[in-house]
């Protein structure tokens, strides 16, 4: 009795001390928290350089969260910063008597191509002050070069490296393992190049698949070296010629071909920005990172009964509330709606970064901005893509802006109900049985196939959601539905095929949206304001926690392998319907 009564006070004391211990970790980080959010000011010394490193993902809003760039060690937030405040701080910087310069200190990009555009155009507007900007890095890969081709000089490390190859596209194929697996996907689906679903039942691209992808591949590779072939002052030909006879081997290779200016070290690097910035030779560098610099930013000015509003639809579409990273077509609906009965928001500008998703959640979102379009202007901004259920929310507004690099279009329908009957069966020794109150009570399940009036049906069916999706792009585009099923049946468009086309009004970011939007509400002194609301930083502290540190520790163990998990994560939870691209494009 004595022994045991000794174990019981050892488990309480040590319940207590472990209690004690949360509550004292859980005071620190509020306490970080705290002491953070009460030291939002950054001071900028006088001759500071801006530094630009971007070494993380850029979303389109930066998150609100109170571990955002919070450091605590290995339990230290993830950071990162929104495209807006990227945009935000180049135009502060550039009027900044401070700042005298950027220090691009980037390697590699964790973002599309058209996000990577709008902060190269940033930049480049930067460079109408007279203000200097020097690129260095010991790896360029093919999205961090292409930036770096907004500086001044371009500098690379003596024993590095410029990824000058071109653009390729790889997909996988999983059939041969269904297959083996004994698997039947069963596909029902509309569109000669919805190719969502080749994976699944080929081996390797269908015609009109390889088709659009060399297209649209072929198409931002242009604009790409344009651009290059601008701002290094090199034909265009003799860029492909590089990049297509690998004749960048190595950082003399570089130099030789003018793709840098000269090789350095980081101290030369260092050198140099100290005699810019009139600082002596043994003194440190001033200079301040772009992450702190932006927590100075703030609202730009302008006259609060007269709005534009920016809805952020980013990520892909879902029934309900959804979150950061999704488009919840609860949530999303609610903020146009809002922004629509708000008598002092003259204006919408709906930022639109999707991939697609569901198709019903799509038309949910695609009613209220038809229904807002009627009583004040709706402006799209597309960023690195805006595709299938992406188009879908985009279609019914006055205009459509897009970068030249923006993937769009992939207007199609397609549905997967795998049947796994001879998986579990022969490869399992898995059986089922059922008893059921109606023919196709169970026309939904995985364990046996569908029959051919069941296959009919839903064909019905995704033959009903494609006519609605090329009816209302019709009408919204102002385009025949012959004509939109034509350049529709899945194909995927680049920003520049997009406008030649007719899916897209203008080339652009959303700078120019917002112009436009008030332009076309006839406004000229305003005030943007942004939807859906951010939660605040200490409302999301406590909300869904447990979630958060999961993804936390899953990103610091996969890295920037985390995408790829994330991607299967969300496609185990498809339900209904998809209008969605047929893959992530990601250019490296």
């Amino acid at each position: 009795m004595k022994q045991f009564l000794k174990m019981v006070l050892a488990s309480v004391v040590g319940i207590v001390v472990s209690f004690l211990v949360l509550i004292v970790i859980t005071a620190v980080i509020i306490g970080a928290v705290v002491s953070k959010a009460g030291n939002d000011q950054v001071e900028v010394k006088p001759g500071s350089i801006l530094h630009v490193k971007l070494d993380y993902p850029v979303v389109e809003r930066t998150s609100k969260s109170p571990f955002s760039n919070l450091e605590l060690g290995d339990l230290g937030g993830d950071r990162s910063l929104g495209l807006n405040d990227i945009l935000l701080s180049l135009k502060r910087a550039k009027a900044d008597d401070n700042i005298k310069g950027i220090y691009l200190d980037v390697s590699s990009m964790q973002t599309g191509l058209a996000s990577i555009e709008e902060i190269r155009n940033g930049l480049l507007d930067f460079k109408k002050s007279g203000k200097f900007i020097i690129a260095y890095s010991e790896v360029y890969t093919k999205t961090s070069y292409y930036l770096a081709t907004a500086a001044d000089k371009i500098y690379l490390n003596p024993e590095g490296l410029v990824e000058f190859t071109g653009f390729s596209s790889e997909l996988i194929f999983f059939k041969g393992m269904l297959d083996k697996l004994n698997i039947d996907p069963q596909i029902i689906k509309v569109g000669t190049y919805k190719s969502a679903v080749e994976p699944f039942i080929l081996d390797k691209m269908s015609d009109a698949n390889r088709e659009q992808v060399h297209t649209f591949l072929g198409s931002m590779y242009n604009h790409y070296l344009a651009r290059i072939s601008a701002s290094r002052k090199l034909p265009q030909d003799s860029l492909y010629s590089i990049a297509n006879q690998l004749k960048v081997q190595n950082a003399t290779d570089a130099v030789n071909y003018k793709l840098v200016d000269a090789l350095r070290y980081k101290d030369q690097i260092l050198d140099e920005l100290r005699t810019k910035t009139g600082i002596e030779k043994d003194k440190d560098v001033k200079s301040v990172t772009i992450e702190d610099y932006s927590k100075n930013n703030k609202p730009e000015e302008g006259d609060m009964n007269s709005r534009i509003a920016v809805v952020y639809a980013s990520g892909e579409i879902t029934g309900g509330e959804g979150d950061d990273e999704t488009i919840g077509s609860e949530r999303i609906s609610r903020a146009i709606r809002k922004a629509r009965t708000d008598e002092k928001v003259k204006a919408v500008v709906l930022r639109v970064n999707s991939p697609g998703g569901s198709a019903l959640a799509s038309d949910v979102i695609w009613r209220e901005v038809a229904l807002t379009k009627k009583v004040k202007p709706v402006i799209v901004s597309m960023g690195d893509v805006a595709a299938s259920g992406g188009y879908y929310i985009a279609c019914a507004a006055d205009s459509i802006f897009a970068q030249p690099n923006t993937i769009t279009g992939s207007i199609g329908v397609f549905g997967i109900i795998p049947n796994m009957q001879g998986f579990f069966n022969e490869k399992l020794g898995i059986t089922f049985d059922r008893v059921k109150t109606g023919e196709h009570a169970d026309i939904a399940t995985v364990t046996r196939p569908l029959t051919d009036y069941e296959k009919l049906i839903i064909q019905k069916e995704v033959n009903k959601i494609y006519n609605t999706f090329t009816q209302k792009v019709a009408t919204g585009r102002n385009k025949t539905q012959t004509y939109v099923d034509q350049i529709g049946q899945g194909r995927v468009w680049s920003g520049v095929d997009a406008v030649r086309i007719g899916l897209v009004d203008r080339i652009g970011g959303i700078d120019q949206a917002i112009a436009s939007a008030a332009k076309m509400a006839k406004v000229k002194d305003y005030k943007i304001v942004s939807y859906p609301i951010q939660k605040d930083p200490f409302e999301s502290l406590f909300d869904k926690s447990s979630d958060k540190l999961k993804e936390h520790f899953a990103k610091q163990e996969l890295g920037e392998q985390y995408q790829y998990y994330q991607k299967l994560k969300s496609a185990l939870k498809f339900t209904g319907l998809q209008a969605r691209i047929p893959y992530e494009i990601i250019i490296k």
